[in-house]
């Protein structure tokens, strides 16, 4: 079948061998937080500050050594290069509050990154959870206590960056998201953005190593509890980027339904020399369903791969359904998130792109549709094999799911 592939594609002057050892090459960052519903390890408990899980699937990761083991199986079924993206709040063994991290709260998942083999750790500030989130408001709030501390740790964090880059000798992406807004129609909507702007300003003056930490800022539409108004606007964090030559983030479920990150990508690449991504699925909102291999997604891979971009666009996944085996949906986001940059790799970009400009459009549908039924899956199975991986990996999690998970109560 692979070798029917192979030229099948070779008439349109696509190297599926190319493609496959391109695709081993670009990393994706996997998140901890669908192991446990994003509860954490510094005891912030319930979740609150406009995050939310739903379902009540058996089998949630308790601790750090449960949520070790499920990472662990988990990876061992993914192919491809990977990255470790993690919250402050996983935290190990921490007896201080979040403004005093240190590198040593951390060091546990650099070890335990570096037993799997990782290409190294991503991170980000946990402005949620916890009692200094007032009213729904951490960097932009009236009280200075408040944004103070959000300071704090988000320095803090920056610092356990740089200690992440050291480790993995590669620059470890900080991703700054926070919940604030107000649920119904403010009567200041500016005031909140310059507390914002001035909180951002003095995180970025803290003397961090830049060539070491790249930091994001992740904008959103709205938020549970917060459905009027969103501080961190699109608007407002892109214009701080560009001002502060920083990153942003689209996250694909923090827009309006009919916004769509695959068309944000390539403008951003025009003026940014870095793009990151949050992957998710949203359905109707922002409700982080597990990512499949459906049609944004590979326009999102497609923008990545045929702007050149695979080096300037930082992917990470992010989503947390406790309605399915958590295992499963690690494993079937990342796959799909794979298939869908092999896709890409299987097309013939410059090709599509001539005909564009020679304004051919008829010739670019025909084409487009062709691709469509190319036998993308034996060129999908080629690379398991290569990778080792294989075909089949429900049957186990199935397995680790009744000698494991189902003992957990």
């Amino acid at each position: 079948m692979y070798g029917f592939a192979k030229k099948e594609y070779a008439a349109y002057g696509v190297d599926t061998e190319a493609a496959i050892a391109k695709l081993k090459d670009i990393p994706v960052s996997i998140h901890c937080w669908q192991g446990d519903d994003v509860v954490g390890l510094d005891g912030g408990g319930a979740l609150s500050g406009g995050i939310q899980t739903t379902g009540n699937y058996p089998g949630r990761a308790r601790n750090f050594e449960e949520l070790k083991a499920d990472i662990r199986k988990a990876f061992s079924l993914m192919p491809g290069k990977k990255r470790l993206n993690l919250h402050a709040s996983y935290a190990v063994g921490a007896t201080v509050d979040r403004d005093e991290y240190e590198p040593k709260h951390f060091a546990e998942w650099v070890k335990f990154a570096k037993e799997l083999g990782l290409d190294g750790i991503d991170f980000n500030p946990t402005m949620f959870s916890h009692k200094n989130v007032k009213d729904g408001l951490t960097l932009s709030s009236p009280d200075e206590g408040i944004r103070n501390f959000w300071i704090e740790h988000c320095i803090a964090c920056l610092h356990i960056a740089e200690y992440f880059a050291d480790e993995f000798k590669n620059p470890c992406t900080v991703n700054i998201w926070i919940p604030d807004g107000f649920k119904d129609v403010p009567a200041d909507r500016l005031t909140p953005r310059l507390r914002l702007k001035d909180s951002l300003d003095k995180i970025l003056a803290c003397g961090y190593d830049r060539s070491k930490v790249t930091v994001a800022v992740e904008s959103k539409v709205f938020g549970i509890g917060v459905e009027s108004y969103t501080v961190g606007s699109n608007e407002f964090y892109q214009n701080y980027a560009a001002k502060n030559n920083i990153c942003c983030l689209l996250d694909n479920g923090h827009y309006h339904p009919l916004e769509y990150v695959s068309d944000k990508i390539p403008a951003l690449l025009a003026f940014y020399d870095t793009v990151a991504l949050h992957v998710t699925r949203g359905v109707r909102w922002d409700s982080d369903h597990v990512v499949l291999f459906e049609d944004e997604l590979k326009e999102i891979a497609k923008e990545i791969v045929r702007n050149d971009a695979t080096e300037k666009v930082k992917i990470g996944l992010d989503y947390f359904d406790a309605s399915i085996n958590r295992i499963s949906a690690w494993v079937t986001g990342q796959r799909a998130m794979q298939k869908a940059l092999l896709y890409a790799l299987l097309t013939n970009h410059e090709e599509l792109k001539a005909l564009q400009d020679k304004a051919d459009f008829t010739a670019l549908m025909v084409k487009q549709e062709e691709y469509k039924t190319l036998p993308f899956g034996a060129v999908w199975k080629e690379y398991l094999r290569q990778e080792n991986a294989s075909e089949d990996y429900l049957s186990e999690i199935k397995k680790y799911e009744k000698e494991i998970l189902k003992e957990r109560k």
